[in-house]
């Protein structure tokens, strides 16, 4: 395939990426409007968030079925039409049973769109044959930024039904100009032979390390053996969830329970708590920025063993610092740690199982997330809400030490 066909492809897949970001984080800043629009407690509110998550865990194994029949690129368009039109839903509901349902759907569209672009980004990897999957993230989490600043900015101003359409028309539209684009191409098949990953080996010397790569639901070099190692293969699967699963545990729990550390346990302003997961966030950004370059240099095992580590450590100070700007720094160092973890796990699941180890290793991830805050919650009532911060970083630890030991598989 042409440079310049996986350049448009890449960019195309990079504005799904961000037109995600955008819609959910437009979304979850108007839940408050949605909330006193049905009359709900809060922990009405809670039953009902959680058909985001059930439509989500749901419909992405599903997903990965549907993009083996179908191919990725369809499937990423059709559930970016369902995502940009179920986020219009919650504000025409006047009750919790039926904002329930349709974020069932809306959870649905978000968990399907998840799986399909990043097994088309899987594939688009192994063709450039680069490890440029920490940019599709980064995009991800600028379009989190922007669609949360947007909403902040038009809440006063706009009803959430205003502001939620408006979101459908933009989503519709960056759907038909960026879609155009993955429908007329197919996924690309990298030339045969090995995708160089630059930096360290599995166990030590300097080079490029060989791994099996291919397009999803496609035959990909050495597919024969991957299959009589099946077995392997899926429990390589299920442990790169894991990765996945304790990074975005941190994740979860840094957006519901950072602002509440700040300001109870260090007696900070409400405007210096909403500084703390800003800094979180934006670091977690920058370090995806720098993903590929840093793949390039340390290889995928050095990445995620100094991550995790970098996360452990980071989060160790956020929670347990006495200062405010101690912690500030601490949430920021957590995010860069994190910020590569997810990207490598679920890319390499991917390479290996093609969609359905994508659809794995997302679900394991967003049960992380769903696990991370109400076990946050639990802990902190036993405990204290920063010794429950520290299960971050126990986490990090974990992810870090899997990475040390499936060292190999993130290699060969």
């Amino acid at each position: 395939m042409p440079d310049h066909t996986l350049t448009r492809l890449r960019v195309a897949l990079t504005a799904f990426f961000a037109l995600d970001g955008f819609v959910f984080a437009g979304w979850v800043v108007r839940i408050p409007a949605i909330k006193h629009q049905t009359h709900a407690s809060a922990g009405a509110l809670g039953m009902a968030l959680l058909g985001v998550s059930a439509g989500a865990v749901i419909t992405m194994t599903l997903t990965g079925r549907l993009c083996r029949r179908y191919g990725s690129h369809p499937v990423t368009v059709v559930c970016a039409v369902l995502l940009s039109l179920s986020v219009a839903l919650p504000p025409l509901t006047h009750s919790v049973w039926a904002l329930g349902a349709v974020l069932l759907v809306f959870g649905a569209a978000y968990g399907g769109i998840n799986v399909a672009f990043n097994s088309a980004a899987v594939d688009l990897v192994a063709a450039l044959r680069r490890p440029v999957m920490p940019t599709f993230h980064a995009a991800f989490s600028l379009g989190g930024m922007a669609g949360a600043g947007l909403g902040a900015i038009v809440a006063g101003h706009l009803s959430p039904t205003r502001h939620l359409l408006g979101l459908t028309v933009l989503g519709l539209a960056v759907t038909v100009v960026a879609g155009r684009t993955l429908l007329r191409i197919q996924p690309p098949v990298p030339a045969d032979g090995p995708v160089p990953v630059h930096g360290p080996g599995p166990v030590d010397g300097p080079g490029p390390v060989d791994e099996p790569a291919g397009p999803s639901g496609r035959e990909r070099p050495g597919g024969s053996a991957v299959r009589r190692a099946g077995g392997r293969t899926r429990g390589v699967v299920l442990v790169l969830g894991l990765v996945a699963l304790c990074t975005a545990y941190g994740e979860g729990a840094m957006a519901d329970w950072g602002a509440l550390h700040f300001e109870q346990d260090l007696d900070a302003s409400p405007a210096a708590a909403a500084v703390g997961y800003s800094c979180f966030a934006l670091a977690m950004t920058v370090g995806r920025l720098s993903g590929t370059a840093l793949l390039e240099r340390l290889g995928r095992t050095r990445t995620v063993v100094a991550g995790g580590a970098t996360a452990a450590a980071g989060m160790l100070l956020g929670a347990l610092a006495p200062s405010v700007w101690a912690a500030l720094l601490g949430f920021a160092v957590t995010g860069l740690g994190l910020a590569n973890l997810f990207p490598v796990a679920v890319e390499r699941a991917g390479a290996l199982a093609g969609p359905s180890g994508v659809a794995t290793a997302s679900t394991l991830g967003y049960g992380g997330m769903l696990l991370g805050p109400p076990a946050i919650g639990f802990m902190a009532d036993w405990l204290s809400l920063p010794a429950a911060l520290t299960s971050v970083a126990a986490l990090a630890a974990v992810a870090a030490t899997i990475g040390f030991v499936t060292r190999r598989a993130l290699h060969d």
